[in-house]
């Protein structure tokens, strides 16, 4: 048996199915209705919508199974996630990856398998819209077509999931957004005893830039405030926008050497930033919280927050005194 490999980009492809906040919820009409018709048009016994996970994957739509989850290593779906085309297994018992595979010797018993990628944005697959058989068969290219437009159907329900937790004008997490995938980061950190630190920012002097050049431009602020956070922390870092001006980053497996290296890039990136364009009229600068993550004290992400705005307000009312 292989185990599937990773995609190049698996860790913005975990980064975004986390974002989708759909893990582990309960069954869905919109999905299930895909997979009822799948099953129904190409007669087979199974038809999933599966999620590739870090070590799992989870079936948001199943049919035909009675288990919501299943390995990665021996995943069908793990395989169908690295290219870009349908992945098609005509039978297992043939194929060198599949033939002594679990889920081929035992229950379910895969002979025929046919997954198309679900592609979310960026290029990034989070998981499939699969056919499996139990008996060998193969695809016309009017079946192939058919696959691919159920596959599409499955990926805009994800994004409808997507829109939800994404920010609609900077384009990064949202306050609900955040939250999932901060809950998930430091459960993490719990269970591996790892460090995590919360950045909790505000922009200073930002209603005057709306009342001076109007809230358009505040918009632009808010846009390019996202961006230089995203610059200047990592891509393992979930960065959100709570509401208004107010923007938080969780680093996770960071000490205190690189959280200070961290901030003192950002302060660079934003420096270098008001420097480009002194036609603009205006800084973008921030006031900034740090909190670390602390379990005995920090029972929910509510409680890291808290603090990390506690520390933010304490550092705004020293620069108002100064």
């Amino acid at each position: 048996m292989k185990a599937p490999d990773h995609p190049e980009n698996e860790e913005s492809r975990i980064t975004m199915l986390r974002s989708l906040d759909i893990l582990d919820t309960e069954p869905e009409e919109r999905f299930d209705r895909l997979t009822r018709i799948a099953k129904r048009l190409f007669g087979v016994p199974i038809a999933l919508v599966s999620l590739v996970d870090v070590n799992r994957q989870w079936f948001k739509s199943c049919q035909g199974l009675e288990v919501t989850e299943m390995s990665r290593d021996t995943s069908f779906c793990g395989h169908a996630i690295l290219g870009d085309d349908i992945f098609i297994i005509s039978d297992a018992t043939l194929d060198d990856r599949f033939y002594d595979n679990p889920l081929v010797v035992n229950e379910p018993r895969i002979r025929f398998y046919a997954g198309v990628p679900l592609v979310i944005s960026n290029g990034i697959k989070v998981g499939t819209l699969c056919l499996i058989d139990r008996e060998p068969r193969s695809l016309s290219d009017e079946d192939k077509e058919l696959l691919c437009d159920l596959g599409k159907m499955a990926a805009q329900e994800l994004v409808s999931s997507q829109l939800a937790t994404i920010d609609e004008l900077t384009q990064i997490s949202n306050r609900r957004g955040f939250i999932s995938l901060a809950i998930h980061a430091l459960n993490l950190c719990k269970r591996m005893n790892k460090p995590a630190s919360l950045f909790f920012f505000d922009l200073d002097f930002f209603k005057e830039i709306n009342d001076r050049f109007g809230h358009a431009e505040g918009d632009i602020a808010l846009i390019n405030f996202s961006k230089i956070l995203q610059d200047a922390f990592r891509q393992s870092d979930v960065i959100g926008r709570l509401g208004g001006d107010e923007f938080v980053a969780l680093l996770t497996n960071a000490n205190q050497v690189e959280t200070k290296l961290i901030l003192h890039r950002l302060e660079q990136l934003l420096e270098e930033f008001n420097n480009q364009n002194t036609v603009r009229g205006y800084d973008i600068a921030c006031s900034v919280g740090i909190a670390a993550f602390d379990p005995s004290r920090h029972q929910s992400i509510n409680d890291l927050l808290a603090d990390g705005d506690s520390m933010m307000y304490e550092q705004k009312r020293n620069k108002r005194t100064r």
